[in-house]
């Protein structure tokens, strides 16, 4: 099978020569150049030799034209935190207004990524997606995590911000799968949203997940979702428009059951890997394997690894799966 064809399989629950696999990253020693980012996306892809390549460029990408301005050190993942954010108070939700994506700093960037990428052979025949945060994602990021506050003391005021997110993030979807690329990998973090994260989602943020998972499916393109909050919200994210979901629970709460409707993007920990042996790695893969039947599922961490994984516990995994790992001189993850 191709890659193509593995992934598709996996989405529509049929059998596959093995199991698809997709692992990415964040480079923020180089992302903030579009060469920097095509190149290392590239190089990491052609280490690994995932079923999908995934172009995960800087967090503050989709922020910078509001105001916000990245602090110099990385987190865990490789995204750096907001040293100053463009909504430091509710006061200021008034100033998020609809941008025009081939003009404004941030989604310049990420498109030029895209550009550069091309049609470059160490693709082969992998979709390409782009990593993208949802409106409620991108609203906490300019807020400082002020949002649910925002929501309850001015509502209308902060929708009408969301709206201008979400306006902002489909005109960038469809210029995204006009340059050709595959779909998205899209990340929902409501987590920490409060007492109230359920009600909040469901008024505010499920509504424009649907409308831009369903531009993507209308256009033909791939969509992986990613969330992360309580067990009623991940109840209505099964729901979306998506051809797999990784699903993680808040803190005491499990995740809903298997009722996908396509494929499961899991089956093995980033903390695993990070922290684990390459055994230890191979195991919980394993145990996916034995659970799922090999059916419907995606092996992948659902999100970017964390800096300093070890090679060999991702390349562990690829080899058990049967992938092929092409060597790079002084590769260092």
């Amino acid at each position: 099978m191709t890659r193509r064809e593995r992934i598709l399989a996996a989405v529509a629950r049929e059998p596959v020569d093995r199991a698809p696999y997709a692992f990415w990253r964040h480079f923020p020693a180089v992302d903030r150049s579009p060469t920097g980012l095509a190149q290392a996306t590239l190089r990491f892809h052609e280490r690994y030799g995932s079923d999908l390549l995934v172009l995960a460029p800087p967090a503050e990408a989709t922020v910078e034209a509001w105001g916000c301005e990245p602090a110099d050190q990385p987190g865990p993942d490789g995204t750096r935190p907001c040293a100053r954010c463009a909504v430091p108070d509710a006061g200021r939700w008034g100033t998020i207004e609809p941008l025009d994506p081939a003009g404004a700093p941030g989604y310049v960037t990420m498109l030029e990524a895209i550009v550069r990428l091309g049609f470059d052979r160490r693709i082969g025949d992998a979709p390409v997606l782009l990593a993208l945060p949802s409106p409620l994602s991108v609203a906490r990021r300019l807020s400082a995590d002020g949002l649910a506050d925002g929501l309850r003391t001015d509502p209308d005021r902060v929708e009408c911000a969301l709206g201008a997110i979400a306006e902002t993030l489909g005109r960038f979807v469809e210029a995204v799968l006009a340059e050709g690329l595959a779909g998205l990998v899209y990340a929902i973090d409501a987590a920490g949203l409060g007492p109230d994260a359920p009600a909040i989602y469901a008024r505010a943020g499920e509504p424009h997940d649907r409308q831009l998972l369903q531009t993507v499916r209308r256009r033909g393109g791939l969509s992986l979702v990613h969330a992360a909050g309580p067990e009623p919200i991940l109840e209505r994210v099964l729901a979306l428009p998506a051809d797999a979901i990784s699903l993680e629970a808040g803190a005491g709460g499990g995740a809903p059951g298997a009722r996908l409707t396509g494929a499961a993007l899991g089956g093995i920990d980033r903390r695993t890997l990070r922290y684990g042996t390459p055994d230890a790695a191979r195991h919980e893969v394993e145990a996916a394997l034995r659970s799922t039947g090999g059916a419907g599922l995606i092996v992948s961490p659902g999100r970017p690894l964390l800096l300093e994984t070890p090679d060999l516990s991702v390349a562990a995994v690829v080899t058990m799966l049967g992938g092929r790992l092409h060597p790079l001189p002084g590769v260092a993850l």
